[in-house]
């Protein structure tokens, strides 16, 4: 394996053991504004998906501005965080789905948050699909590397 197949396979990793991701959106007038998002990510990360009522304060900036950042961590608050920890922060866009994507996208988050089954399923509930332009990994506070060109972005 090269580095950036061991890159991909830990962020395979990380992805499959986090159940929560951090969400960055700006609203119309460029105020940041992060919040903790469900996702469910593909074996080889081909799709993330989050749900959102379309109530919320993301929804409406999404809807506005569809480019953000999620970030992903496995730290666990203790002091050897900053030694172990790895995260993953993706910039790109978000965008509602439908049809058969959202119905197997669906189906794939019910079955890793079942508890939100109900709550994914509501006609009120916005199931986005999260397609990154840019990624950078990092491991022990010190070392990152780029995935992706940030021309892409």
């Amino acid at each position: 394996m090269n580095d950036q197949q061991d890159i991909q396979k830990a962020i395979e990793t990380l992805f499959s053991g986090q159940l929560l991701a951090v969400l960055s959106t700006s609203s119309p007038d460029g105020h940041p504004y992060a919040s903790l998002v469900c996702v469910v990510a593909e074996e080889d990360l081909s799709g993330i998906y989050f749900a959102t009522s379309r109530a919320t304060r993301k929804f409406s900036h999404l809807t506005a501005e569809p480019r953000a950042a999620m970030l992903v961590d496995n730290s666990q608050n203790r002091k050897s965080d900053i030694y172990e920890a790895m995260a993953v922060t993706a910039v790109g866009t978000a965008q509602e789905i439908s049809g058969p994507e959202a119905e197997a996208a669906r189906s794939s988050y019910c079955r890793r948050h079942p508890q939100l089954e109900s709550f994914v399923s509501a006609p009120t509930t916005a199931l986005n699909a999260w397609r990154s332009t840019f990624t950078t990994w990092s491991t022990d506070f010190r070392k990152s590397w780029n995935t992706m060109s940030p021309d892409n972005y």
